[in-house]
Order: C-alpha cells, then sequence, then structure tokens
C-alpha cells in the first residue's frame, strides 16, 4: 500500500521534488537529479536501507552514462547493450548482473507510474516521457535460490586450526619483538575466532558490544559467556536488522572470550569509552573492512584458496555442527535461518562423512537384517 503524506502526496511524487511550470536553467540534468531524489524518497518511505538505496541510485547513475541519454530517452536496446557489455567486456558475475537490472527496473517503475507524475512533467517539458526499458526478453529471471560463486566454501577442520593457529602466531611474533600493534592484532585473532565459535556474519561480529554476552543457566560451565545475543543480523527487507541469541557450544570459546575481555581489552586506549567488544586503537569501533583485510592477509599467507572468505568462518560453523551430529533444527536456530533449505545451502560436509553417514546406515540395515527370528 502507497504511503501519502498530509498533503496527499505521496514520497516521491514530482511535485514534491520539481516546481511544475518553473523554467530551469539545465532542464535535462535538473529534471533527472530530482527524479533521482524523489526515487530515494519512495524508497526510503519503504524503509529499505539507505546503503541499498545508494547503491541503486549508483547503479542508475552509471546506466544513464552508458546509455549517454536521460530516463525519458531510455529504449530497451540500450540496456541489452549495457548489461552485454557488463557481462561480456567487464566480467562481472550473474547476480551483479542482475542487481544491475533490477535496479535500472525499479527506477522505471517508479518514472512511469502515474501517482508520481514524472510522466507528464517529462513530457510537458521534453515532449516524451520515461517508459519500462526492463523486459522479460533483455533481464536474467532468479530461478535459484543460491547464485553463490562455486569456489566458497568453509574450511576444512585441519585448515581453521592451521588458520587460527597462524593468527595467534602473530601476536607472540608482534609481542615478542617487542614491537607495538600487538593488541589490534590480539583483538582481530579473538574476533576471528568468535565470528566461527558463533556462526557469525561480518557484520555481526563487527557490532558486538561486551553486554551482548551473557551466562546460559543450562550451561553454567561456560561462565558469563554462555550466550551471545547478536542484535545486528541479517534485516530482511524493508525492515530493522534482526536478532537473534545464539548458544556457546563449545568451551574454548569462553576461554577465548575471557582472555581477551578480561586481560587485552583493558589496555586497548579506547576502551574506557567504547561499550564494543572490539574497540579500534582510536575510535570506538573496528570496521568491518579492517577485519576482512586481516582475515584476506592470514588466508593469503597460509597459501589458501581464495573460496574462503570471511563468511566461510559460517559457514564452517554450521558445517562443522552438522558433521559433529548436532540436530540440523537447532543448527538452523543457531544460525537464525528462516527456513532449513537455508542452512542446507551453508553446509558443505566433507566426503568423509557422508561415507561414513552411508557406512553406519548400511551397517544398521544389514544388522536388522542379520537379527535372529527374522522373517524372511
Amino acid at each position: 500500500m502507497m504511503r501519502v503524506g498530509q498533503d496527499g502526496r505521496a514520497p516521491g511524487a514530482a511535485g514534491l521534488h520539481l516546481a511544475g511550470g518553473v523554467p530551469l536553467l539545465h532542464p535535462d540534468e535538473q529534471v533527472f537529479a530530482a527524479m533521482l531524489e524523489g526515487w530515494r524518497a519512495q524508497q526510503l518511505a519503504r524503509n529499505l536501507a539507505f546503503a541499498t538505496v545508494g547503491r541503486r541510485q549508483a547503479m542508475v547513475r552509471a546506466f544513464a552514462v552508458h546509455a549517454d541519454a536521460f530516463p525519458w530517452r531510455w529504449e530497451p536496446r540500450m540496456l541489452d547493450e549495457w548489461l552485454g557489455e557488463l557481462r561480456a567486456v567487464k566480467g562481472l558475475r550473474r547476480p551483479t548482473i542482475r542487481a544491475y537490472a533490477s535496479s535500472v527496473s525499479a527506477f522505471c517503475r517508479y518514472a512511469t507510474d502515474p501517482a508520481y507524475g514524472w510522466a507528464e512533467q517529462c513530457q510537458a517539458r521534453f515532449g516524451t516521457h520515461p517508459v519500462q526499458v526492463a523486459h522479460e526478453w533483455n533481464t536474467a529471471v532468479h530461478v535459484q535460490e543460491s547464485e553463490a560463486d562455486p569456489r566458497k566454501r568453509a574450511f576444512t577442520l585441519d585448515e581453521l586450526q592451521a588458520f587460527f593457529d597462524h593468527a595467534d602466531a602473530q601476536v607472540g611474533r608482534v609481542r615478542g619483538g617487542g614491537r607495538k600493534g600487538w593488541l589490534p592484532v590480539f583483538r582481530d585473532a579473538a574476533a576471528l575466532k568468535v565470528a566461527y565459535g558463533f556462526g557469525l556474519r561480518r557484520t555481526e561480529t563487527q557490532m558486538l558490544d561486551v553486554a551482548d554476552f551473557a551466562a546460559n543457566p543450562h550451561a553454567a560451565e561456560f561462565g558469563e559467556f554462555g550466550v551471545c545475543q547478536v542484535r545486528f543480523g541479517k534485516a530482511l527487507k524493508g525492515s530493522p536488522p534482526k536478532r537473534r541469541s545464539v548458544l556457546t557450544v563449545w568451551a574454548w570459546v569462553p576461554q577465548a572470550l575471557a582472555q581477551w575481555v578480561d586481560e587485552a581489552r583493558p589496555l586497548m586506549p579506547s576502551a574506557g569509552r567504547s561499550a564494543a567488544l572490539w574497540p579500534s586503537e582510536r575510535g570506538p569501533r573496528i570496521g568491518s573492512g579492517a577485519l576482512h583485510k586481516r582475515f584476506a592477509d592470514y588466508r593469503d599467507a597460509l597459501g589458501l584458496d581464495a573460496g574462503l572468505d570471511f563468511h566461510s568462518l559460517r559457514r564452517s560453523y554450521v558445517t562443522h555442527l552438522i558433521e559433529g551430529g548436532w540436530d540440523p533444527l537447532f543448527v538452523q536456530q543457531q544460525a537464525g535461518h528462516e527456513h532449513a533449505s537455508t542452512t542446507a545451502l551453508y553446509t558443505c560436509v566433507s566426503s568423509d562423512f557422508r561415507t561414513r553417514t552411508l557406512r553406519r546406515a548400511l551397517d544398521v540395515t544389514a544388522a536388522a537384517a542379520m537379527r535372529p527370528g527374522r522373517s524372511r
């Protein structure tokens, strides 16, 4: 349902962003800018994230530059040529190209919707009006639930152990050499372990506060780190960040957290002024880009393949729980997935695990068949 303001006009209406009948010094540029601003208002009214809106606007601007035309002169062939170049020349991935096409399509729907009045404005000023240029015959349809890069995968247990051992070794190397900066290295090693230990996304890890941990009365052995309250989970479209509680499952995770919170974090210069679990040296909180860079540096130093990214820590968490025999519904709830099919996409079980599972099933079947007294 469209939201309407007190003056009876919808957010993004032409009349709110462009005064009708007023001569413009640069009409093409000014009308296009007003359309983009109106589209921004319309999307924000739908509770879309600022970052999402900004990316969509940038994609539409990129198409306008390639087409060398303003929206009221766009044609489907221009979109064909642009998307073809993105794939054939620039080598963009299919989901990225679909995102570009989707943004242009959404903008055209907005610009051609009679409720916003842009067609009338353009017709009066330029003698033509915007049309929809994205159609089923020149855009790809999203038919597959997951389009993740097939190279993306989980760590094996040996790879993960080597990765964490390398992270710990860097702390010892920097501190043992009498060099400054060992605290950020210690912090990042702990953050990487916590990301895996609770199956967190990068932003979820970055946005943790010290107060986001609590005791689990049903698992007193984990002390004050028995539950992790994730407050910045991946949001559904038009919704705020999704919250979830993740229970601690491995005893080494509280140990790593306690060592950081009790011993190392208080030494950070900004620790006293920040509630963040991972304060930066000069600011209240580390940036997610810094975590990504640290991860990539360690991965490359070990010669691991590029299919392992920060999100692989989350994939590994799901995979290793499933391989460890944890109930799939529990794993789904820990990961915060709405559907079991999503958890299945994260699960990258090894061939050894599948072989053991098959062997157990065959052995059980054979044993049942050989029981005395079984009718044949």
